[in-house]
């Protein structure tokens, strides 16, 4: 087969034109070789092709070039292959998107670390937010000590390990509430009237615990050393007020710098016992309790509770009231004194400010949750409820004075149940 283009036959091939080459490269011989060298790719396929006529066919209708031939048939053959395996696939199943429709950047997976790096981001973010949102809405605890740096009588440094020697020294100043059963000739109305009477006043309209103008420590010490002595010993009816007396004077022995001499107390009982009889009983009670004085009561509860509830005057007058009145109360002996004091500040928190007043600050340094206060804090709202009816008023008269605000006339508390 005879080929027509001239650059297709190697002998033919002509000189290269030396005037070219300032034309083509602008100077030097490879430039202008590369360029008379170089063929049409419109000829190529022309003379591969075999069309007739023109530069680049076949001379009379020649039949194609054989590998022009070959690769026909072998496209063919291929393209029946193809359609053969297209119907080997169902129909659901589509190819791929092809690059013309910019499908292959979309379906690409995203690589392992930038997925992980995403998903950690928003995690952290989203962390973030809630952390944000507590931050806002949950309560912290208040330091109540902060106050009293400066102060060396508070004792910060020391003020939490001594509360925490209270909570476990107070089991011992635990009575069992069922102590009257091994008593003979009493029993818990006249100890409530006993307690009244020394909360309140005597016969001589003098208040007995007021008339010294004593503290109020010296009071819950008082109800202390009777329940004990009564636990482990018996008394007989006429001898109550006696053990009344005799614990007063322990107690303000103990916590008062002015102690009432026995003279007064042989005159407040109307000299219903000798000023031998108030001795020898003294020294029966001390023998009896092995001189064990040093028992938290709930007034150094009370007082602790009373700073973590950041208290005012009004919360803490009422808060008085309601604890005493469950001192006169026999059954309230089941708890013990911190949980009792944590009860009434509780109860007296709900009667001013309503329900939903127990703190965090309040839970922390009490470690008794308002659930756990509810049943104590029910009970002494029925106190209060009666405090002003009936015959014990003690508690009641001494509270409805300007001295401790008037906080009997406060509402009792509406706990729901």
């Amino acid at each position: 087969m005879e080929i027509n283009s001239v650059e297709n036959n190697p002998a033919l091939m002509k000189p290269a034109n030396k005037q070219g080459k300032k034309d083509v490269m602008g100077g030097g011989k490879f430039g202008t070789e590369v360029v008379h060298n170089r063929r049409v790719l419109g000829v190529i396929n022309q003379n591969l092709g075999g069309a007739g006529g023109g530069a680049g066919g076949c001379r009379g209708g020649a039949q194609p070039h054989p590998c022009v031939a070959n690769k026909r048939a072998s496209s063919q053959k291929l393209a029946a292959n193809i359609a053969n395996k297209k119907q080997c696939f169902p129909e659901e199943i589509k190819s791929n998107p092809s690059n013309d429709d910019f499908g292959v950047w979309e379906d690409q997976p995203v690589p392992m670390f930038l997925e992980t790096s995403e998903t950690t981001s928003d995690q952290r973010d989203h962390h973030m937010e809630e952390v944000e949102m507590e931050d806002i809405f949950e309560e912290s605890v208040v330091d109540i000590d902060i106050c009293d740096n400066e102060n060396e009588l508070a004792v910060v440094e020391y003020v939490e390990d001594l509360y925490a020697h209270y909570r476990r020294m107070e089991n011992c100043s635990l009575v069992s509430p069922d102590y009257m059963t091994q008593q003979f000739d009493i029993n818990e109305k006249m100890r409530a009237i006993l307690i009244d009477w020394l909360v309140e006043n005597s016969t001589k309209i003098k208040q007995v615990h007021h008339k010294f103008d004593l503290q109020h420590e010296t009071l819950f010490l008082t109800v202390n050393l009777i329940d004990r002595f009564l636990a482990k010993q018996s008394v007989i009816r006429k001898n109550l007020q006696l053990v009344g007396l005799v614990a007063m004077l322990l107690a303000c022995k103990y916590e008062e710098v002015s102690v009432p001499v026995i003279d007064d107390l042989v005159f407040i009982s109307d000299k219903a016992y000798s000023r031998s009889q108030i001795l020898e009983t003294e020294k029966l009670m001390l023998n009896t309790l092995e001189f064990n004085m040093s028992l938290p009561t709930a007034y150094v509860f009370m007082k602790r509770f009373l700073k973590a509830a950041q208290s005012d005057s009004k919360l803490e007058q009422l808060s008085f009231f309601l604890i005493e009145l469950c001192l006169v109360e026999y059954e309230m002996l089941k708890f013990p004194p911190s949980f009792m004091a944590a009860a009434s500040i509780y109860t007296a928190q709900c009667s001013l400010y309503g329900v939903n007043q127990w703190s965090k600050t309040c839970q922390w340094h009490t470690n008794y949750t308002e659930d756990q206060l509810l049943e104590c804090s029910r009970m002494i709202v029925g106190y209060h409820q009666k405090a002003g009816v009936g015959r014990l008023t003690g508690v009641y008269r001494k509270y409805n004075t300007s001295k401790f605000g008037y906080a009997a006339k406060n509402e009792s508390a509406k706990i729901h149940v």
